[in-house]
């Protein structure tokens, strides 16, 4: 970030490290502005946002942004009562492009719900994705963002559509104009991922996931933008942070895995991505399709989703020992206190308060225990945990037992890239290098007194364990091959190796920044640094390019 900006664009997470590390840093800003504010209720991130809430510097003024926040009340009440400031609350009903709803159902598109009472079940006809397209164009319903709940489909029902053309001839030329040209600008041209998008995108098709490259989905994004992309097939993540409307909406289920099952779409979530359809000035109203299968949804259930209205605002607040480090170095015992100005303290019950309470005081007598804390003052150990957020106990055990200081880059990539990725079902664990072997033994070693501690305290969600599935990739990317070459030794999709390569930096800058670092592991730390974070994973020279 520079410091000098007269505005900066940051992550909550981001955001709540300095006000709590640097809040000078922030003393010539004078307003926080939060997209989104509805991410309170997010299971991973959402105790960052509550945390940045409640820190919020005094001089600094407050806006929110949020569509789906039927609580927002109660949430104006609760940042009034811990910053004694008046909140306005500002409330806009009338959308400015109203939504139509249909639905495919029996392979036939209704536009009554109730109609598809009289279906039996039993006796559905499965859903043609002809017969919506068939729909879609009749209507000039085009261009159509289309949501499906996993990154496979995505791409399948795209290439399944090629037998169609939604391009004129003059369109045609020009979004291959287009393509190529931005090929050409983030330097994909040879990436087979682009070039395998080629024949979709000349008939008018795409699609978009977090699996793909960072620069291809920028490409997409910018097609889209264009009107030239009548179809895209995409994952929610569509739907976040970026302004794409669209002429109509599909939803390829209505239902979606949360966590460990498959649930019905929270209402919030389904107008997040339903409020794409209708664009402000061009539409009159914006077209949303929901694809039915009654064997998997009930027609109550849809009701609900659709009509059922946003669910509340909920805290998910699980503070990380790298805050509680934070706090208790600035609050001494204090620290207890600072839980009654969360969210989660004003809207919970009592017993769910207690128990709040409860984790809090396991894991600074955790830290206490095993020597974070010392005569009411962090040790060097809770001064280097104390800057490595979500990743706390089995990094700064890393650094006490030394291993941190006998790692060369290499190692130090490995362990960095181990300790924040997470494998996604079915991916496996590839044969390791001799170094990585003794690198994980090392790691397993350590988690399990980790594990035993944070049982003892009853400390739950555990930390998590480093998993080594990358590490033969970024082995090989420390060794200066070639980005699509590393493909080859992981099945983790590219744009996730992206991802994570680029979290593996951001964590090796976070342990650079502990002030007890040596000079010497300072340096080797950069270096590491500096090797993983070039071409595709630089995220600095994407934003150069574009």
């Amino acid at each position: 970030l520079n410091p000098y900006a007269p505005v900066l664009i940051m992550t909550t997470e981001i955001f709540r490290n300095k006000i709590l590390d640097d809040p000078k840093s922030l003393s010539g800003y004078f307003w926080i502005i939060f997209d989104e504010l509805h991410y309170l209720d997010n299971y991973e991130r959402g105790t960052v946002w509550e945390e940045s809430l409640i820190f919020l510097p005094k001089h600094m003024n407050f806006l929110g942004l949020s569509a789906t926040i039927p609580n927002i009340k109660e949430i104006a009440e609760w940042l009034e009562s811990i910053h004694k400031k008046p909140i306005k609350i500002v409330i806009e009903e009338k959308r400015p492009v109203p939504l139509h709803f249909f639905y495919q159902c029996n392979n036939e598109i209704s536009e009554n719900l109730s109609s598809l009472k009289r279906i039996n079940p039993r006796r559905c006809r499965p859903n043609k994705i002809n017969q919506l397209i068939h729909t879609l164009s009749l209507k000039d319903a085009l261009p159509c963002i289309y949501f499906v709940f996993g990154r496979r489909r995505a791409e399948e029902l795209a290439e399944g559509l090629q037998a169609y053309n939604f391009l004129t001839g003059k369109e045609q030329k020009e979004i291959i104009d287009l393509f190529n040209s931005l090929l050409a600008r983030f330097n994909l041209e040879k990436e087979e991922s682009a070039q395998r998008l080629f024949p979709l995108i000349r008939r008018g098709i795409g699609y978009h996931h977090a699996g793909m490259l960072p620069t291809l989905k920028e490409v997409m994004e910018r097609l889209f933008c264009s009107r030239l992309l009548k179809v895209i097939f995409t994952t929610e993540t569509f739907a976040l942070g970026i302004n794409m409307p669209s002429r109509s909406v599909v939803f390829d289920d209505l239902r979606k895995y949360y966590g460990r099952f498959v649930r019905p779409l929270k209402s919030r979530d389904f107008y997040q991505m339903a409020g794409r359809a209708g664009r402000r000035g061009i539409d009159k109203e914006g077209y949303v399709f929901s694809r039915i299968n009654l064997n998997r949804i009930k027609i109550e259930e849809v009701k609900s989703v659709i009509y059922g209205g946003p669910e509340p605002v909920r805290s998910q607040l699980n503070t990380s020992y790298a805050t509680v480090l934070n706090l208790y170095e600035k609050y001494k015992e204090e620290i207890f206190k600072i839980y009654s100005l969360s969210f989660h303290h004003f809207q919970s019950s009592r017993y769910h308060q207690k128990e709040a309470l409860r984790l809090i005081e396991a894991k600074v007598n955790l830290l206490k225990q095993w020597g974070y804390i010392q005569n009411e003052s962090l040790t060097p150990k809770g001064e280097f945990a104390k800057t490595a957020y979500g990743y706390e106990l089995i990094l700064s055990q890393l650094y006490e037992t030394k291993i941190l200081e006998q790692l060369d880059e290499f190692g130090l990539g490995v362990v960095s890239c181990a300790v924040v990725f997470e494998p996604r079902k079915n991916q496996y664990l590839p044969a390791l290098s001799k170094n990585t072997r003794r690198i994980k033994a090392i790691c397993e070693e350590l988690f399990a007194e980790i594990k035993q501690r944070e049982r003892k305290f009853r400390i739950y969600p555990q930390s998590k364990e480093p998993m080594f599935h990358l590490s033969n990739a970024l082995e090989a990317w420390l060794r200066k091959t070639e980005f699509s070459k590393i493909l080859a030794l992981t099945d983790v999709d590219e744009g996730e190796v992206v991802r994570y390569f680029r979290m593996t930096v951001q964590i090796l800058r976070e342990i650079n920044e502990a002030k007890v670092v040596s000079q010497i592991l300072k340096e080797r730390l950069k270096e590491t640094c500096r090797v993983i974070n070039r071409d595709i994973i630089d995220a600095e020279r994407q934003l150069r390019e574009g």
